[in-house]
Formats: C-alpha cells, structure tokens, sequence
C-alpha cells in the first residue's frame, strides 16, 4: 500500500474538530521544561564507551541523510 491509496490515508478533520496544540498539551497533563536536568535519564548508558557508539551512529546517521 502506497501513501497515494486513499484508504491508507488517515481521515482528515474538520475545522470543528481542531485542537490546538497548546491545547490538546493541557488535556495530557504536558508541562514546559524548567531545566534540561528533567530530561537526563540516570544509566541510560552503561558506560562512556556505550554512549560514545551511540553518538557516532547518530551523527554518521546525520551526514548520510545530507548526502
């Protein structure tokens, strides 16, 4: 199935039924940040050696979709 078949197609709203965004945050309870220590996640990690492999394939993952 292609993103050209219709019924693959997610069903579109009306106008009615739009939510803005800073709405439908109020509805789940979302929160601004009030510092970047909320989103450190303790062991994510087991070591340098582990996050160091993660960064590499994130940025070599990055120059690739650029090329």
């Amino acid at each position: 199935m292609t993103s050209s078949n219709p019924e693959w197609l997610p069903e579109r709203h009306t106008d009615d039924e739009h939510v803005p965004a800073e709405e439908q945050a109020r509805r789940q309870g979302v929160r601004p940040l009030t510092s970047v220590d909320e989103l450190v996640v303790p062991g994510m990690f087991e070591s340098d050696e582990e996050l160091d492999e993660f960064l590499a394939d994130l940025y070599a993952s990055r120059r690739a979709g650029m090329a």
